[in-house]
C-alpha cells in the first residue's frame, strides 16, 4: 500500500466516497444532500484532509499557494457541463460529476491568477464563473491549468477523467507567481 490516500470509489451527492489510509484502515466518508432543506452534509474524521474544500481569495493571499484536495472524475461528458466542445484555454474532454467539485470566491479582480491541477494520473478541467467558461488539458505535462486575469466572483470548477466512471485524487494550487 503506498504512502498516499488510495481512492477506491468516488460519488458525488447522495454517495459514498471510500479511501484508504497508509496504515490499510478503511475510511468511509458520505456526502448527503438532503433534498428537504437543500442543505450539504460531510461526514468525516476530523484528523483526516478533507475533500471538496471550497476557496475564497484576495489578491495578495497568503500563504502562496492556497490548495484544495479532491477526487476527479465522473459519468458525464465534460462538453455537456461547459456547452461547448472547446474554450480559448483547451478543449472540454473527459468525463466530470454533475455538480463542481469546488466552489472558488475570488473577492476582488486578479490581474494574475493560476489554477493548476496537480495529480498522479492524467486529468482535465473546467471553470465556469463571471467572465465565461474555460477547460483545459495539459497545461503543465499531463496536469490541466488555466492561468490569466480573473474577475471578481464565484467560480464552480469541475476536475475529470479521461474514461468514464474512473475516479482520481487531486490537488489544484493557486497561485499568483507566474
Amino acid at each position: 500500500m503506498a504512502n498516499w490516500w488510495h481512492l477506491v470509489e468516488k460519488f458525488h451527492h447522495q454517495k459514498a466516497i471510500a479511501l484508504y489510509a497508509p496504515q490499510g484502515i478503511a475510511i468511509s466518508l458520505t456526502v448527503s444532500y438532503l433534498l428537504a432543506t437543500g442543505t450539504s452534509v460531510l461526514a468525516k474524521p476530523a484528523s483526516y484532509p478533507a475533500i471538496f474544500q471550497d476557496v475564497t481569495l484576495s489578491p495578495n493571499f497568503a500563504p502562496d499557494p492556497q490548495t484544495v484536495r479532491g477526487i476527479g472524475g465522473g459519468s458525464v461528458l465534460m462538453k455537456t457541463i461547459s456547452q461547448t466542445d472547446t474554450t480559448p484555454t483547451g478543449a472540454c474532454i473527459g468525463f466530470v460529476d454533475k455538480y463542481p467539485d469546488h466552489e472558488v470566491v475570488l473577492n476582488s479582480f486578479f490581474n494574475y491568477l493560476k489554477i493548476e491541477v496537480q495529480s498522479l494520473e492524467d486529468t482535465t478541467i473546467l471553470i465556469k464563473g463571471p467572465g465565461g467558461t474555460w477547460c483545459n488539458d495539459d497545461y503543465q505535462g499531463k496536469n490541466p491549468g488555466v492561468a490569466g486575469q480573473w474577475l471578481q466572483g464565484n467560480y464552480q470548477i469541475w476536475v475529470g477523467s479521461y474514461k468514464q466512471e474512473e475516479y482520481y485524487p487531486y490537488v489544484i494550487r493557486f497561485t499568483e507567481k507566474p
